[in-house]
């Protein structure tokens, strides 16, 4: 599968989460305090709920269902009572716009 690209980088909101669809993989995108743009698995592994529509905490979205917060940079969560990571995908910038593969995503060591 080849990347897409999604979004503008400068249509990301620091601090705030995005929701895009790709090849009907739901990710959220993160531009966090530093910078640095997250891509993570949309859908909370605790329930069936958008991790988009959470709040971003420092280096971690939170669910604002049942309060699991995840890592952005490792998709594990921090507490319960999500107890299974979520996938975090690779994000490539090129020429200011956003591309993810949802075929590929970072080897996490937990």
């Amino acid at each position: 599968m080849p990347r897409t690209k999604v979004l503008a980088a400068s249509d990301l909101v620091q601090d705030q989460a995005t929701r895009v669809v790709v090849d009907d993989v739901p990710i959220a995108l993160v531009l966090d305090s530093n910078g640095e743009i997250h891509a993570i698995g949309d859908t909370c592994s605790h329930g069936q709920i958008s991790l988009s529509e959470g709040f971003v905490e420092g280096d971690t979205l939170e669910c604002w269902a049942h309060g699991s917060a995840f890592s952005l940079a490792t998709g594990v969560p921090q507490n319960l009572p999500a107890y299974e990571p979520v996938p975090v995908y690779v994000v490539e910038i090129e020429d200011g716009d956003v591309y993810i593969d949802p075929s590929v995503t970072k080897e996490i060591e937990q």
